[in-house]
């Protein structure tokens, strides 16, 4: 059962009098829209340290206490056109949340209260095709959310964020700090992903096919609904989650309704094609060369979709103390690709210290600053 926070850090994001009108055919270049209440009242619901941390194992947890789980109010925020939802809890140092594929704002719900008790402003949203955001058929891609995010920033956020993602999440986190880096001041990534699909160059012969042929099939305006049906039952979603959740505790009904209950929505499914046909999108690779931002990296050691074989690049930047950013990176046992989710409590504890980390070191900056100009 959720828990409900007894006492809240602060109230969330009011809503504005009068929602900015739709377009019926929104174009694609300009984004407004301020937040009005949302009818919808519930979510569906080790260390190393210096400018360049070395990377550890995280060998034991706090005492596994459930941490509170966030059950406030949606918003809604009218981008292009297109209904978006989110929230906004607590007051301090912004965090975005960003979540990965198939997932929404309840994938967050055991981290928001924690982040926001530690004394910041926590912003989730449902990205456009996810969640109880609105799913145009469009041609989705992670440039076209790192757009949407960053839309997102200059209306609600104002002020250099810690942008903090799950998966593909994480990835566009990473290009949002590339990108975007005046938004941007760290980054948290908890199993990024390195791609929004595999890439075709990067698969074996056969699967390469496979994965062509199911993607057409998908797409098929005869044959898509058809399949897309099958993968979208909580029975399929209990499966994969099974697979991918090294703390099977974890999956609960909850969960499972936070997954399914979005599937089920209209354009669902076009959304699914879309994604399974679109650009992969830059590598980490690529993305972390042009990084000067603080990174936590997170990682669940039996992830099977991004297994910890793919952070060795994270791990050496954590270790190299000639690096002009500062990279912590954890490895956390019997854990899966949602550390988030599946830990709660450990994941909770390494970003809220990491983020005061951060905090310590740019009032020390600004102290030493401050000592060093010369009087007049």
């Amino acid at each position: 059962m959720t828990a409900q926070l007894t006492s809240q850090p602060a109230p969330p994001e009011k809503p504005s009098e009068a929602p900015p009108e739709k377009s019926p055919k929104p174009p694609l270049e300009s984004s407004n829209g301020q937040a009005n209440a949302s009818p919808n009242a519930d979510l569906e619901s080790s260390s190393v340290t210096s400018s360049s941390v070395t990377s550890n194992p995280v060998t034991s947890s706090p005492v596994a206490v459930a941490p509170a789980a966030y059950t406030g109010e949606k918003l809604n925020w009218d981008w292009r056109g297109y209904d978006i939802k989110y929230v906004a809890y607590g007051e301090g140092p912004p965090v975005v949340l960003i979540h990965g594929f198939g997932a929404s704002i309840g994938h967050w719900r055991k981290n928001i209260p924690a982040i926001a008790q530690a004394g910041h402003r926590v912003y989730a949203l449902d990205l456009l095709g996810f969640g109880d955001s609105d799913k145009p058929d469009l041609s989705y891609s992670l440039t076209f959310w790192v757009k949407l995010l960053h839309d997102f920033w200059q209306t609600h956020v104002k002020e250099p964020a810690i942008f903090a993602g799950n998966s593909i999440g994480a990835l566009m986190a990473l290009m949002t700090l590339v990108s975007y880096p005046e938004t941007a001041s760290g980054g948290v990534l908890l199993n990024c992903a390195g791609s929004l699909n595999h890439r075709p160059e990067d698969l074996p012969g056969p699967l390469r096919i496979v994965m062509g042929t199911f993607s057409k099939l998908v797409s098929s305006r005869f044959t898509g609904p058809f399949l897309f049906n099958r993968v979208r039952t909580k029975g399929r979603i209990r499966g994969s989650l099974k697979q991918v959740y090294g703390n099977r505790k974890a999956i609960t009904p909850e969960l499972i309704d936070i997954l399914h209950g979005p599937a089920c929505q209209p354009g669902a499914q076009k959304v699914f094609a879309s994604i399974l046909t679109a650009p992969p999108g830059p590598r980490p690779s690529e993305l972390l060369p042009q990084v000067t931002q603080p990174l936590l990296v997170l990682w669940g050691e039996k992830d099977p979709w991004t297994p910890i074989s793919a952070a060795g690049i994270y791990q050496e930047l954590a270790a190299d103390n000639r690096a002009e950013r500062s990279v912590e990176f954890h490895a956390i046992p019997e854990t899966g690709h949602c550390p988030h989710d599946e830990r709660p409590e450990i994941v909770n504890r390494l970003i809220i210290d990491w983020m005061q980390q951060q905090q310590n070191s740019q009032v020390n900056k600004a102290n030493h600053g401050t000592r060093q100009q010369p009087n007049d």
